[in-house]
C-alpha cells in the first residue's frame, strides 16, 4: 500500500526545480552566500508547501489517534512506504461523517501546511471518508456487536404486527419508485389511510432525518383525528452500495427503531442488501413492495376466507343439526309409544277413582254411625233443664240458712259489744307487761352475745373453714385472721412454737349492762 497524493498543484518532473528563495540570484558565489534565520527559512517552506499543495486527497491507515482536551484530533497516516502527519481542528471534527480510530483505512481531504515549531509539515484534514468496501464492512460489524450487546437486537423486544392497521406510517423519500410502490401495493391490498414522512434516504443529512421521522411518529396522538399515531410504520429505500445505505446503519437510526413504541417494519435496498435497522425493526421485508403486503392482508381474500368461514360454519350447524337429530331419533326408539303411556296412565286413574268412591262412600257410613252413638249418650235438654233448677234450688235453700244464721250470729255479737269496750284496756296492761319483760330479756341476750364478749378483751380466731374451735384445728403454718373489737381484722399465721408465760394481768370486772328500764329482770 502505497500513499496517493494528487495535487491541485503538481510540480512538473522534466523542468528543472524552482528556486522560490531566490537563492540562486542570491549566492553569486559562494564567498557571498546570503544569511537566513530559521523563523524565515521555516516561513519560506510553510509557504512554499501551501502554495504548491493547495487541496489534496491522501489515502492511507490511522495510527496513533487521539482526541486533544480542546477538541482538536491528532493522528497519522501512514502506508507501507512513509507516515504523514495530521490534524484536525475541532470546527471540522464535529463535521465529520465517521469516528476515526486506529486501523481504520480512510481517505482524508485537506491541505498541507508545515509546523515551525517541529520543523515538520503535516496535514490539516477537513474531512474523512472510508477507504473500499473492507472498511465499511468491519466498521458496520463492529458497530452491530456493541448494539447488540446492548439488548438492541434480542428478540423478546420485537413486536407483532397488527392484523389490519387503520394508519399506516411511511419514511422514505418523497420521489421515486419507493413510495409510488407502497402506495400502490396498499390500493391493490387493502386501501388503508397512509401517512409519509419525507427524509433524505442518502448523504449526510439522511440518518438525522430518518431517526426524526420514527419519533415523530411516535411522538403523535392516536386521539388526533387530523393526524392520528399509525399503527404500524414502514421506513423504506430502494437498493443501492453499501455506501449508498449507509444512513440506515448508523447508530442513531438504529436506536430510534429500537426505541420505537409502533411495530417497524424494515424495507430497505433488495433483498441481499442487509443494514442494521434490520436486526432492530420488528419485521423485516426483502423490498418495500413486500413491506407494503406484509403490513396489510389482502381484501379479496379475506372476503373469501369469510365466505369460506360463513360456509363451513353452515355446514357444521347444519351437520350439527344432522347428528342431534339422529342422536334424537336413536334415543326415541328406546322409549314406549306415548299413546301406551296414556292408556296406562288413564287405566290407573280409572282405578284410583273408583277406589276414591268406596272409600267416601264407607267413610260417610261411618260417620254418620258416629254420629248416632254419641247422640244416644247424650241426654234431652228437658232432663238436662229439670236438672239444673233442681240444684238451684238446693241452692236457694242453702243460702236462706246461711242468711238466718248470719242474722243470729250479727245479734249475738251484739249483746257481747258491751264486754268488747272494756277488754281494750285490759289488752293494754296485758301488753305493756309482755313489752318490760321482753325488753329485759332481750338486755340479757345481748349481754351474752360474741360481740360484747369482744368488747371485753377478748379475740375471735377464723380459719379458712370458719372459727377455731379446738386447739387441734390449730396446725402450724395455718394462716387464721384475727377478729377484734368494732369489726377491726388481722391476718396472722400460726408458728406452732410454745407460748411463754403470759404476764399476770388484773382481771377486770365485767360488769353486765344493766335493763334499760333500770329494773333487775329475769331470762324468761
Amino acid at each position: 500500500m502505497s500513499v496517493g497524493l494528487v495535487a491541485s498543484a503538481a510540480m512538473s518532473t522534466n523542468s528543472p526545480p524552482p528556486d522560490p528563495l531566490g537563492l540562486d540570484a542570491a549566492m553569486p558565489s559562494a564567498s557571498n552566500q546570503p544569511e537566513f534565520s530559521v523563523g524565515e527559512l521555516a516561513r519560506a517552506i510553510k509557504g512554499l508547501l501551501e502554495g504548491e499543495f493547495g487541496r489534496v486527497r491522501v489515502r492511507g491507515e490511522i495510527t496513533g489517534f487521539k482526541r486533544a482536551g480542546s477538541g482538536h484530533l491528532y493522528f497519522r497516516l501512514k502506508d507501507d512506504d512513509a507516515v504523514l502527519d495530521a490534524v484536525c481542528w475541532r470546527g471540522a471534527a464535529g463535521r465529520l461523517g465517521i469516528a476515526p480510530q486506529d486501523g481504520m483505512e480512510v481517505i482524508a481531504t485537506g491541505k498541507l501546511t508545515a509546523y515551525p515549531g517541529r520543523s515538520t509539515y503535516q496535514m490539516v484534514v477537513e474531512s474523512l471518508e472510508l477507504a473500499g468496501e473492507g472498511a465499511l464492512l468491519k466498521l458496520l460489524e463492529d458497530r452491530r456487536k456493541a448494539l447488540a450487546a446492548e439488548g438492541l437486537f434480542a428478540a423478546e423486544r420485537k413486536r407483532p404486527l397488527p392484523f389490519l392497521p387503520t394508519v399506516v406510517g411511511v419514511v422514505t423519500s418523497p420521489t421515486g419508485s419507493v413510495i409510488r410502490d407502497i402506495l400502490h401495493r396498499l390500493r391493490e391490498r387493502f386501501p388503508r389511510r397512509v401517512l409519509v414522512w419525507p427524509v433524505a434516504v442518502q448523504g449526510e443529512s439522511a440518518a438525522g432525518q430518518v431517526a426524526a421521522a420514527i419519533r415523530g411518529f411516535n411522538a403523535l396522538s392516536p386521539l388526533d383525528p387530523n393526524l392520528p399515531r399509525p399503527d404500524v410504520l414502514i421506513v423504506a429505500r430502494g437498493g443501492g452500495s453499501l455506501e449508498d445505505l449507509w444512513a440506515f446503519n448508523e447508530e442513531i437510526v438504529v436506536r430510534a427503531a429500537a426505541e420505537s413504541g409502533i411495530p417497524l417494519i424494515s424495507a430497505v435496498g433488495h433483498e441481499t442488501d442487509t443494514t442494521l435497522i434490520d436486526h432492530a425493526a420488528d419485521r423485516r421485508a426483502p423490498t418495500p413492495t413486500a413491506a407494503a403486503e406484509i403490513a396489510v392482508p389482502v381484501l379479496s381474500e379475506l372476503i373469501q376466507r369469510l365466505g369460506n368461514l360463513d360456509q363451513r360454519l353452515a355446514g357444521a350447524a347444519w351437520r350439527g343439526l344432522e347428528d342431534r337429530s339422529v342422536r334424537l331419533q336413536s334415543a326415541g326408539r328406546g322409549l314406549p309409544e306415548p299413546v301406551a303411556l296414556v292408556e296406562q296412565v288413564t287405566q290407573r286413574l280409572d282405578d284410583q277413582s273408583e277406589r276414591l268412591s268406596l272409600a267416601l262412600r264407607a267413610t260417610l257410613v261411618g260417620a254418620a254411625q258416629s254420629v248416632q252413638a254419641t247422640a244416644g249418650r247424650l241426654r234431652h235438654p228437658r232432663e238436662i233443664l229439670a236438672l239444673h233448677g233442681q240444684s238451684l234450688a238446693a241452692q236457694s235453700r242453702a243460702l236462706r240458712r246461711a242468711a238466718l244464721q248470719g242474722l243470729a250470729d250479727a245479734d249475738h255479737m251484739l249483746n257481747r259489744a258491751d264486754a268488747t269496750r272494756r277488754l281494750p284496756a285490759a289488752a293494754a296492761r296485758r301488753l305493756d307487761d309482755a313489752g318490760r319483760r321482753l325488753d329485759h330479756a332481750g338486755a340479757l341476750l345481748e349481754s351474752y352475745s360474741y360481740e360484747r364478749v369482744l368488747d371485753r378483751g377478748f379475740v375471735l380466731v377464723h380459719g379458712p373453714d370458719g372459727p377455731i374451735m379446738q386447739a387441734a384445728d390449730a396446725t402450724p403454718g395455718l394462716a387464721i385472721t384475727l377478729q377484734f373489737q368494732a369489726g377491726e381484722t388481722r391476718a396472722a399465721t400460726i408458728d406452732g412454737k410454745k407460748p411463754g408465760k403470759p404476764r399476770a394481768k388484773q382481771a377486770e370486772k365485767s360488769v353486765p349492762p344493766k335493763p334499760k328500764d333500770g329494773r333487775q329482770g329475769r331470762l324468761l
